[in-house]
């Protein structure tokens, strides 16, 4: 079991817990009371999606021969720990029950929820398997900030209100953007490496110095539109508590640091993320309408 939790890279859990908290927090704006049935349903969702994307992309990239030299979390397939069909079976299994737990809530709120949770599952797989996985191709992070970002922070909300409003989009920006800078430093760990077995991540297409400042971008952006949920609720200025983080990343990133010394600063983006969540969700729980 301990061999399939470190498989499952709970470090990323971040990314699938962050914006739930903040799209179901957004209903206090609202005036109304949680449902924590509709809210618990969907980040169990969000966290089912990421475990299931982590076994799928271990299981195409090992296949592949492309994770036979990494640095970072443990691979499952390439380090013969599990042998492929055990991990694509693992996979399969977890898109299986976050579909169940999605078709609940579909029931619950909108069957248009199905139509999303079939993309999301599509769009996990396909992100290194298949003929053409486009993870391959330098479009990862756009996938990232549409299903970890814009899809499940305003699909939080709307399984609290049914709703879809510029509120939820904002909030949904920093999220996607913390989720990228998250993947991008993964790619960026691995540039050297992906570029030699042809896996052209945005990082390989960019080169270093660009990747380097599409990173830090992302976390500027991400710092910015946080700031601009004032918009929303004046308790939000809380998030310049993160400011030392950010500045702690940025020169990071920007001093060159690279192979298996990215790797706190991967940590040190999941904690952003996550405290960035965790104030804008107090932000939003202490503003009533």
């Amino acid at each position: 079991m301990k061999i399939w939790l470190a498989g499952a890279r709970p470090r990323t859990l971040p990314a699938a817990i962050a914006p739930v908290l903040i799209g179901t927090s957004l209903i206090n704006i609202d005036g109304e009371a949680i449902n924590w049935i509709n809210a618990m349903l969907a980040l169990l969702v969000g966290l089912l999606l990421q475990v299931a994307v982590n076994y799928s992309n271990d299981y195409s990239d090992g296949v592949r021969g492309t994770d036979e030299v990494r640095v970072g979390p443990i691979r499952l397939v390439a380090s013969g720990l599990k042998t492929p069909s055990q991990v694509k079976n693992a996979a399969l299994l977890t898109y299986f029950i976050a579909s169940i737990c999605g078709l609940f809530l579909a029931l619950r709120t909108s069957p248009l929820l199905i139509i999303i949770g079939a993309f999301a599952i599509l769009a996990g797989w396909k992100y290194t398997g298949g003929k053409n996985p486009y993870g391959y191709n330098g479009f990862g992070e756009i996938s990232v900030f549409i299903f970890f970002g814009l899809v499940a922070t305003m699909g939080s909300y709307f399984a609290q209100s049914e709703k879809i409003t510029w509120q939820s989009l904002l909030l949904s920006i920093p999220m996607g953007a913390l989720s990228c800078t998250i993947l991008g430093l993964n790619n960026l760990r691995d540039r050297p490496k992906d570029e030699l077995v042809g896996k052209r991540t945005l990082a390989v297409r960019l080169g270093d110095t660009k990747a380097r400042y599409l990173i830090s971008g992302l976390l500027l952006l991400a710092f910015f539109t946080s700031l601009a949920v004032v918009t929303i609720t004046p308790w939000a200025f809380l998030v310049l508590l993160t400011l030392p983080l950010q500045i702690i990343l940025i020169k990071g990133i920007s001093s060159g640091t690279s192979g298996s010394a990215l790797i706190p600063l991967l940590g040190k983006a999941g904690e952003l993320q996550l405290l960035t969540s965790l104030l804008i969700t107090l932000a939003l729980s202490i503003t009533r309408a």
